[in-house]
């Protein structure tokens, strides 16, 4: 543990949850990639798209944690609290804050700074962004220099867009 501490890298079970808190980060944002874009073909005014924003964002949530909370209760025979119970809501929260992004867009489209349609459609470009960001910066760790790098965000983003549009056209 202090080999750890003074290399600057996380030891195996926090690497382990910062890799599960990511994978929830990176698939709130697909998935709200897929509601903004069924947002931007409506007409829900920014009142009504916050609310499917927040609530997707809470229902994620939500679904996440009782998945963890049960899979805990199978497995250990027990409810997860203490340090488990923290490990599940640290990875869980970035389903949370995947709405903030989208929320602020929708509060300028409110404010008037720009139509609603304007702002679901940044936000989705920031969402897409985001992912173009984490699969950069997952080529940069692995060694693979800047030019795979930039493949590597190019491709992450747009399987990102891939999926999402995929919900989208089924209708989630």
């Amino acid at each position: 543990m202090a080999e750890h501490a003074r290399s600057g890298e996380p030891s195996e079970a926090e690497a382990g949850a910062l890799a599960e808190r990511l994978k929830e980060r990176i698939y709130a944002t697909i998935t709200m990639i897929a509601v903004i874009v069924g947002l931007s073909f409506g007409d829900p005014g920014p009142a009504g798209a916050a609310a499917t924003v927040l609530t997707t964002a809470l229902a994620l949530w939500l679904a996440a944690f009782t998945a963890d909370q049960q899979a805990h209760r199978t497995v250990h025979r027990a409810f997860a609290t203490g340090h488990e119970l923290r490990r599940m809501l640290f990875v869980s929260s970035p389903l949370l804050t995947c709405a903030v992004g989208p929320g602020v867009m929708i509060a300028l489209s409110a404010l008037g700074a720009m139509s609603l349609r304007t702002a679901l459609l940044t936000a989705v470009g920031l969402a897409v962004a985001s992912l173009f960001a984490w699969g950069f910066v997952g080529g940069l760790r692995m060694g693979g220099g800047r030019l795979l790098a930039v493949l590597a965000g190019l491709v992450d983003a747009g399987l990102g867009v891939a999926i999402a549009l995929v919900k989208v056209s089924s209708g989630h």
